[in-house]
């Protein structure tokens, strides 16, 4: 964004003049409302009025009286809209002014628009400003989406259809046949029904689906379990064993971390909020927040290790700047590490464009310097005289020494093989780390899921950005020629990616015979290292309109005009590959496009076909979170404490074994060394139908995933939104609907009250305690001996509350008012 530099003030006048000035000034505010501050936005009430035509018709008015105009705009791309819309309204001669003498030196006919932060407008003997906020009334800040957390991001991506592979915590892997309504009491009943070896069907009420998880995408190999068979209880118990094996090893290496000290590192407030208002974006919510943790853990005194998960473009880089800046301020070294020279050619002239004018030394380390250059590069880091180094695994080498650093950056750090991983091991025992990633490999999204290593998601996206549409389909040169030259005629660019060197040379005579109007450039990573860069330098001033290359392009690439992607041979390449080529496209307003092809004549692999299901899916914005834990669900999370990739998932399923180990990994911070207990959920029957009508939602998935949602809400506050939600979304609920939510509520007073069943009738209701165990018996004996309609201990220890409750509703209702007091009576005694 150019800056406004504002007129100098006048010094402040005294006495009389004070009081003219003062006079004078209330005579411009007055002037402002009359003329250039004028309110046009409220102009749009009126039938008929068009607001820019009002704007043209003042500013003309403006002209007429000698003014010379001057509208202010928020932003570049505002002013770049505005200069559209008023010259289709007639305005001509608008020009973009970057500081106030240049507004004075405009020659008369012409209208200036400048980037300026000004709310409303005023006048001057020469020159009348129009603000954007007097034209389009108050600005629209973008609203604050709820920022999502990673086990939100994990329950979208695991969503069941029919024949899916499930896992009952009590009985085992099981297969989904699907939602059936079934007659319990007399009632209709939502239930899960899931078959297990042998023929055995269990129906699970929707009530208690939280003590169902998918089993995961690789299926193969997995065998049923026998209803009510031992082996898997014992399996079990062994694989609980096994995870607290692992997560003591992850609990060890994260404790010896956190024992270690590390520099505290903070920056003077003004200094620091200088350098961010360098920044010529609004920060999204998610990015305030992930800086927010990242200067908490800097100044801690204690390492960092946080992983920054965002998708391409969303303002990792900016995260990491800041990081940077602190860091330099306090005199430290900081080495920013990138897995491509393009890549590092980037981050190096992003941060010395932030940097400017900063007591700070820049340096890159990559193929694209020259011997003499790295030579220099690696005597200042030695030396201390450079502050900040980007390159590429360069930086990893042993020739390297670094005289005081202090912070490591690791962008795309999917890309590093294990020896780079292991060196940069070493080089953070006590230095802070921050990793950037969009999809981050299956190892670290477990760590980073099981509580081991921080994680800060953003994954709101920037204002204006529109989804890339992908598309998968066999290859045809008429439709690649079509795509390829649409974006030529848009002025736009286009990527055209192989998967191998050798395919370059096919896919470039390809290109000459079928798309000749096409001005090609070809990249690769064998290319001299000038070369490369020339390439890329011309591709980006815009003298190609299409870059031939490989995989060279994967991270970090940042062309606005390129918005057409076409991958040749898609089949060939991974999630996150994909995933990430197809962030290079759609970074600018326009919409982009992605072509992903496959062999005409040759089937592929059902792993290949799978990926590209779930990448031609995840269309939405900030997609790279769910398509990390796509991946960790299909590949698993490997071993996480080396670098084998055949993990412990199989024996009990993908979600049971991400639940077991974040609960050991929580337990054995809190110095807990006994197992987790198994999850569990009260049984309750109340003689109420118990579902979402078919005809209410009709989309089994969607039904599927509200109960999902129903299964985890906890308190009555919750309820009351989930039920507001559903109003919203689908109408007035239907009483089966309402009994459900109420069902739900109940649920919650029974985990809170240790009640493992209850079963309610016109007669009154019957409790069972879970393990016979409560939490102030002797409360409980004397609420039972104090109840109004009679109550008592079975022999078998379930205890009778007796009532007449003819309707439904009076069941319900009955039914909570008990659970109520129990809690109370429950909670009193923890409070004592």
């Amino acid at each position: 964004m150019t800056p406004f530099t504002a007129p100098e003030s006048a010094s402040a006048p005294s006495g009389a003049k004070a009081d003219q000035a003062a006079n004078q000034a209330t005579d411009n505010v007055i002037a402002i409302g009359a003329h250039a501050g004028r309110n046009f936005a409220a102009e749009r009430s009126t039938p008929g009025a068009n607001v820019f035509e009002a704007v043209v018709k003042q500013v003309g008015a403006l002209q007429s009286a000698g003014k010379r105009p001057l509208i202010a705009l928020w932003s570049e791309g505002s002013r770049e809209r505005m200069g559209h819309v008023l010259t289709e309204h007639g305005l001509h001669n608008l020009a973009p002014i970057a500081s106030w003498p240049a507004a004075l030196a405009l020659p008369r006919p012409q209208i200036g628009l400048a980037v300026l932060g000004l709310e409303s407008g005023f006048e001057t003997a020469d020159v009348a400003l129009i603000t954007e906020q007097d034209i389009l009334g108050e600005r629209l800040i973008r609203a604050r989406r709820p920022s999502k957390r990673a086990e939100n991001f994990i329950a979208e991506v695991t969503s069941l259809a029919g024949g899916d592979l499930v896992v009952h915590v009590d009985h085992g892997i099981g297969r989904f046949a699907g939602l059936r309504a079934i007659e319990a009491a007399g009632v209709p009943h939502d239930c899960l029904e899931i078959h297990y070896a042998g023929g055995d069907k269990l129906f699970l009420p929707v009530e208690n689906i939280e003590l169902l998880s998918r089993y995961g995408s690789d299926q193969a190999g997995a065998e049923l379990d026998r209803l009510g068979g031992s082996a898997w209880q014992a399996r079990k118990a062994r694989m609980k064993n096994r995870v607290r094996e692992i997560a003591g090893e992850l609990i060890k290496v994260a404790a010896e971390r956190q024992l270690r000290e590390a520099p505290r590192l903070a920056v003077d407030t003004g200094l620091y909020d200088e350098f961010c208002a360098g920044f010529p974006y609004e920060e999204t919510e998610d990015q305030d927040a992930a800086i927010a943790a990242v200067l908490a853990d800097l100044s801690s005194g204690r390492p960092m290790d946080r992983l920054i998960c965002g998708d391409v473009g969303f303002g990792k880089t900016e995260v990491a700047l800041r990081a940077a800046f602190i860091a330099a301020m306090n005199g430290k070294q900081v080495a920013v590490v990138v897995p491509t020279t393009l890549l590092a050619r980037q981050h190096f002239k992003t941060f010395g464009d932030r940097l400017r004018g900063y007591p700070v030394q820049l340096a890159q380390a990559s193929r694209l310097v020259s011997a003499a250059e790295l030579a220099k590069v690696t005597k200042g880091v030695a030396e201390g005289t450079i502050d900040i180094v980007i390159g590429t695994h360069v930086l990893l080498g042993k020739t390297i020494k670094f005289k005081d650093l202090g912070l490591i950056v690791v962008d795309e750090e999917q890309h590093f093989g294990v020896v780079h991983k292991e060196r940069l091991k070493q080089l953070r025992a006590e230095v802070h780390v921050l990793t950037l990633t969009a999809t981050p490999i299956p190892r670290t999204l477990q760590l980073a899921l099981s509580g081991v290593r921080e994680m800060s998601i953003i994954a709101t996206p920037p204002v204006d950005r529109l989804t890339v549409r992908t598309f998968v389909s066999p290859f045809d040169p008429v439709t690649v020629r079509e795509a390829l030259l649409r974006e030529r005629y848009r002025g736009g660019q286009a990527f055209y990616i192989c998967p191998r060197i050798e395919d370059l040379a096919e896919a470039k005579a390809f290109l000459d015979k079928h798309v000749p109007e096409v001005r090609v450039a070809v990249a690769h990573g064998q290319m001299p290292a000038r070369v490369l860069e020339d390439v890329m330098s011309a591709f980006y001033d815009g003298k190609f309109d299409l870059l031939l290359s490989t995989t060279i392009v994967e991270s970090g690439l940042d062309i606005p005009t390129a918005n057409t992607l076409i991958v040749h041979r898609a089949d060939m390449f991974g999630l996150a590959q994909i995933y990430q080529l197809r962030g290079r496209v759609g970074r600018s307003k326009l919409r982009a496009y992605a072509l992903l092809t496959l062999p005409a004549a040759r089937k592929i692999t059902p792993q290949a076909e799978r990926r590209l299901k779930v990448l031609q899916s995840l269309d939405t914005l900030g997609a790279g979170f769910q398509l990390a834990s796509h991946d960790l669900d299909i590949r698993g999370a490997g071993n996480l404490l080396g670098d084998e990739q055949s993990g412990h998932i199989k024996e009990v399923g993908f979600e049971l074994y991400q639940e077991m180990l974040e609960e050991a990994v929580m337990q054995m911070k809190a110095g807990i060394t006994a197992p987790a207990p198994d999850r569990w959920s009260p049984q309750i029957t109340i003689g109420t139908p118990v579902l979402i009508p078919e005809d209410y939602v009709t989309d089994l998935p969607v039904r599927l995933a509200l109960y999902r949602r129903l299964a985890e809400i906890e308190d009555d506050r919750a309820i009351e939104a989930f039920a507001a939600e559903l109003v919203d979304r689908f109408g007035p609920l239907p009483n089966e609907v309402e009994y459900l939510l109420q069902v739900v509520a109940i649920k919650s007073l029974c985990r809170r009250a240790n009640v493992e069943r209850i079963e309610v009738g016109p007669k009154g209701a019957v409790l069972a305690l879970r393990d016979n165990i409560f939490n102030n018996p002797d409360g409980l004996i004397a609420y039972i001996a104090k109840h109004p309609a009679g109550a008592r201990v079975r022999p078998d220890m379930k205890v009778v509350f007796f009532d007449e409750w003819d309707t439904a509703n009076e069941r319900l209702k009955g039914a909570t008012g008990i659970l109520r007091s129990l809690v109370a009576i429950a909670e009193r005694a923890k409070a004592a």
